[in-house]
Parts: structure tokens; sequence; C-alpha cells
């Protein structure tokens, strides 16, 4: 996994985290939602290039 994937997954996870804060705190289901798809999505990417790097090595 590239050093650029690595951050990038990581600040989506993050951002998603953030996102789902703020929804708590404001009472909106939609961005809590919506933070919660981030951090899928960033947890998924990870997955995804740890797969690949295991089949390149």
């Amino acid at each position: 996994m590239g050093l650029g994937d690595k951050i990038s997954n990581k600040a989506e996870e993050l951002g998603g985290k953030a996102k789902e804060a703020t929804g708590k705190a404001t009472d909106d289901k939609d961005l809590q939602a919506e933070g919660k798809a981030d951090q899928a999505t960033g947890n998924l990417k990870q997955a995804g290039e740890k797969l690949k790097d295991t089949f390149k090595s």
C-alpha cells in the first residue's frame, strides 16, 4: 500500500468520524449516516489495499 493511499484512506475515515460526531451533537441523522458511510468506505479501501499487497508479495 502506498503512503499516499494510507493517508487518503485514513483522512476519509477520520473525516467520517468528525461528521458522525457533528451529526450527533446537532441531532442531524443524515450527517451521522454520512459520517458512518465515509468511515466504512475508508476502512474498505484500506482492506482492499492490504489484500493487493498480500498478493504482490
